[in-house]
């Protein structure tokens, strides 16, 4: 579908309800407004149809697995088909396992603990760092920001084919940039791991969200995402795909629920014998309103239809980036081009602003919510700012005063819940204070730029 049908189409811009829609927060300036919630990148408000959900069951609590009880029953029920809801979700392989952790990071380093020894991993430096920095056990190749999404697979497949081809191996990729929203060719990349013996796993907290995600279509060995960029509350996370790595691999965390059979040895030591399902790497109590709000959240989702999601996002980037064009003072950063397919998350540079100043700007006498910093990719803004990657810079962190340039930039990011009139404000009172400047005094504060007092 394009832009214009979708503009032209009502029932296509519609946004879905979600938590926090009509909160207002107070202005320095006077007065209040409704907030305007575009840090979706970071965490998206939960849709009201997961917290309806969450809030159904919540009378039904109960521990799972290992209760007799109803409620026990209940909810050992529903922590298992929330597996099967992701799995369909995510077009998992009837082998793959759908294992439920905290969140992108959490999944990602519990598969840097499985990895094979003297396994191979190899990650672009434009990756996030719940992406770059698990690796720790393995030899890691890091891999230079490409400038087009072509040249990323030429990239990769020379790395490929200069590595041991007899060891383990794994790549590691984002699908969706979580500075420039740009989209990442996963389909490529993953036919050159596997052309070369590799294996990839695929960072979709950023796409999950905003594009359907096949782990069949795409051919990715494992998938990881966030609830709480997926519509749902925090502290859920997935991760999906090959059982063999992670049946070979000690438990992530021991105790109970990882292991099937403990025994007592004659030297009066103690045998595990730990289990081969998902359960092995999740020892302890899960989290079963995080895994069943997951579930609704991808329920929720499908039933509105990626199709539809997409063209909506693609109508609210185009209102984005028409708007910030007008603008001389701005520069949209980005590593693919001005054309690139992008979900709804670009970052920007005001020409005569640091960036702290100009989103406490936004929030305080605007009350649009968005992010300034490196956004935990620091090698990747500063590759995009054009700074050196030895530069100094703390993400979230103003590094000069007001009005003074600095290593940050500033993060719009919106989704399925953000209606026009949200977007339109934000294009506005970034128009406004580029023309008027801020009408309000700010200084550092905590390491936050904030309006004096």
């Amino acid at each position: 579908m394009s832009v214009v049908t979708a503009a032209a189409d009502q029932s296509v811009c519609v946004p879905l309800p979600v938590l926090g829609r009509d909160v207002t927060v107070p202005l320095v300036t006077g007065g209040d407004v409704t907030y305007a919630a575009l840090d979706y990148a970071a965490s998206a408000p939960a849709l009201q149809r997961v917290w309806d959900d969450v809030a159904a069951y919540a009378p039904y609590y109960g521990s799972v697995h290992r209760g007799a009880g109803y409620l026990s029953q209940l909810s050992t029920d529903l922590f298992e088909n929330a597996r099967k809801t992701v799995a369909e979700f995510l077009d998992c392989r009837a082998s793959d396992q759908v294992i439920f952790t905290r969140s992108t990071t959490d999944s990602l380093n519990l598969l840097a603990v499985v990895l094979p020894t003297d396994c191979q991993v190899f990650v672009f430096e434009t990756e996030h760092h719940a992406s770059l920095l698990p690796w720790k056990n393995a030899q890691v190749t890091y891999l230079d920001a490409p400038r087009t999404p072509r040249q990323a697979v030429e990239t990769l497949e020379r790395a490929l084919a200069d590595r041991d081809p007899h060891g383990p191996a794994l790549v590691c990729v984002t699908g969706a940039s979580n500075v420039t929203g740009e989209l990442w060719p996963v389909r490529e990349l993953a036919a050159a791991a596997h052309a070369h013996g590799a294996r990839i796993v695929l960072d979709a907290a950023q796409l999950a969200p905003h594009h359907p995600v096949s782990v069949r279509d795409l051919d990715v060995d494992w998938v990881a995402f966030s609830g709480h960029k997926l519509y749902a509350p925090f502290g859920s996370g997935v991760l999906a795909g090959r059982a063999d790595w992670l049946q070979e691999a000690e438990p992530y965390l021991a105790g109970g629920g990882a292991s099937r059979k403990v025994t007592r040895r004659v030297d009066g030591g103690v045998a595990v014998e730990w289990h081969d399902s998902a359960a092995r790497h999740e020892a302890g109590s899960p989290n079963v309103i995080g895994a069943y709000s997951i579930a609704s959240a991808c329920k929720a989702l499908t039933e509105a239809g990626f199709d539809t999601l997409v063209a909506r996002e693609r109508h609210l980037i185009e209102k984005v980036r028409a708007g910030l064009a007008e603008v001389p003072e701005v520069r949209v950063l980005s590593l693919f081009g001005d054309d690139a397919p992008r979900v709804g998350v670009l970052s920007f540079v005001v020409e005569g602003w640091n960036s702290s100043h100009f989103a406490a700007a936004l929030s305080a006498e605007h009350g649009i919510g968005v992010r300034d910093g490196l956004f935990c990719a620091h090698p990747l803004v500063r590759t995009l700012l054009g700074s050196a990657p030895e530069t100094q810079g703390e993400c979230g962190a103003p590094e000069a005063n007001p009005g003074e340039k600095s290593l940050n930039a500033i993060r719009v990011s919106f989704g399925a819940g953000t209606p026009d009139e949200h977007v339109e404000r934000f294009v506005d009172a970034v128009k406004e204070l580029v023309r008027e400047g801020a009408k309000w005094q700010y200084h550092t504060e905590n390491g936050r730029c904030v309006p004096a007092v």
